[in-house]
């Protein structure tokens, strides 16, 4: 797999991005998704703790949970598949109901930054239409990203967003999960790209 053909990192102050991997797993939220108090003490852990508790407090379901709502679920999905084939290819996906998990293949040299910019803009604005009283911003800042390094970590991001609303105690197995490529049939035969 080659996946290191960086054009860069960057960062608007919040996270590090990485524009220019083949494979990215992406991870946005609501938010709402996580109270103050939490965010404060998340601040205060190590990365890699910060990361766990961080995933653990964006499962217990805090906030609005908007996207428990089918009409936005379904409007989030539809979203993500405008493009798919275009600027990127869908390989999984979860929608949780305060966040979300993707895995795709950047196509084309697109910019990951304008690929998610594009899907919170346009989902953000169709929330707050279809939904009374949401606030005027209804994704969090930013989203956190990471490459895909090699096949056991394709493999392993596959069945961590799959695997998400039973580890969240919402279904007792992936594929019952509506929101989800597990329901779906699961990922799409990629041949020859790993």
């Amino acid at each position: 797999m080659s996946n290191h053909t960086q054009k860069g990192i960057h960062s608007r102050g919040y996270l590090p991005h990485i524009d220019g991997a083949e494979f990215q797993v992406i991870t946005y939220r609501l938010n709402d998704a996580l109270p103050k108090a939490v965010i404060d003490r998340l601040r205060d852990l190590p990365d890699t703790q910060r990361r766990q508790h961080t995933e653990q407090a964006m499962d217990a379901g805090y906030g609005h949970c908007w996207l428990a709502i089918p009409e936005v679920a379904a409007l989030v999905v539809e979203n993500w598949f405008y493009f798919h084939g275009t600027r990127y290819q869908l390989i999984a996906w979860v929608v949780m109901p305060n966040h979300v998990h993707l895995l795709i293949r950047v196509l084309n040299g697109e910019s990951l930054s304008r690929i998610v910019h594009s899907w919170k803009s346009y989902t953000g604005k169709k929330i707050s239409a279809l939904l009374t009283g949401s606030p005027p911003s209804i994704w969090q800042p930013d989203y956190w990203d990471r490459y895909i390094r090699n096949e056991a970590h394709f493999q392993r991001a596959i069945e961590y967003i799959h695997q998400n609303p039973v580890k969240a105690g919402l279904v007792k197995n992936a594929e019952d999960w509506r929101w989800s490529s597990a329901n779906a049939g699961g990922p799409p035969a990629l041949p020859g790209m790993l």
